[in-house]
């Protein structure tokens, strides 16, 4: 029995090693090409070095910028953070419910379905001025851009992952004598997990889309407002920190979010 296990989590792990090699070998790649094409250009305005990028995010972490009534990298990073988690939670946790309620009910779908079907090509961003109208610049207004782009997304895979859990499921807890609501509740939503959390993760990259355009256009501070002050006094090493620190959070909550996907899917990569 012990052979048997060791030849399926060896060959799993030495597989997991290689794509972290892989993937650390591709981003120092990149850093390597940035890098000589920055000593090239020669000119910090247009093209920073790496080597003084990581100097600017490193002084600017604990250093306010602008210096008067600005914030530091990590005070913007984690009043982005906050809008992400507050809009993400919500729209998803909405989408999850319509979604399910458009599988399970078809009333519920044939009125749905054509409203989400207008909505989700719609970019959010467009969406920015109105919300301002309506919410002025405080944190309502971002919640809210970030729940409407979220939940078409969430809503579409979780009918779409439903749709493909196998009918045959659903009827063997029926003729078991489960209820409608709880076939879906512990069969199908269970069954439809890891398609769901795909979704989200999709979801989760138009969120970050949403809250740095929203951050630059009505904010008072966030990532996105932080970017938009160093671009006015063309502080380029400032802009790549800013994005850095996107790209940086981003990779954390989607890993987050890949870590659920194995925990509900252990076959998932």
């Amino acid at each position: 029995m012990t052979a048997v296990i060791e030849a399926v989590v060896v060959p799993r792990r030495r597989r997991s090693y290689r794509r972290v090699g892989t993937g650390a070998g591709s981003l120092v790649l990149v850093l390597v090409l940035w890098e000589a094409a920055a000593r090239v250009i020669g000119d910090p305005v247009t093209l920073p070095t790496v080597t003084e990028t990581v100097r600017t995010f490193g002084e600017y972490l604990a250093k306010p910028y602008p210096e008067v009534q600005g914030k530091t990298l990590l005070q913007d990073a984690l009043i982005s953070t906050g809008r992400i988690l507050a809009g993400f939670l919500l729209g998803s946790a909405a989408g999850l419910l319509l979604g399910a309620s458009m599988a399970g009910v078809r009333v519920v779908r044939e009125l749905a379905d054509p409203v989400i079907a207008v909505v989700r090509p719609l970019p959010p961003i467009a969406f920015i001025p109105l919300l301002v109208v309506w919410f002025g610049i405080g944190e309502t207004s971002k919640i809210a851009l970030i729940l409407f782009g979220v939940l078409p997304v969430v809503t579409v895979a979780t009918l779409g992952a439903l749709d493909a859990v196998p009918a045959e499921l659903g009827h063997a807890s029926r003729s078991l004598g489960a209820s409608p609501l709880h076939t879906m509740l512990h069969v199908r939503l269970r069954a439809a997990v890891p398609g769901v959390i795909t979704g989200m993760r999709i979801a989760m990259g138009g969120a970050w889309t949403a809250i740095i355009a929203a951050e630059m256009i009505a904010a008072t501070g966030g990532v996105g407002f932080l970017i938009l002050q160093a671009g006015n006094y063309l502080q380029t090493p400032l802009i790549f920190s800013g994005i850095a620190e996107i790209a940086v959070l981003g990779f954390v909550f989607d890993g987050l979010l890949r870590l659920l996907l194995r925990l509900a899917d252990p076959t998932a990569r």
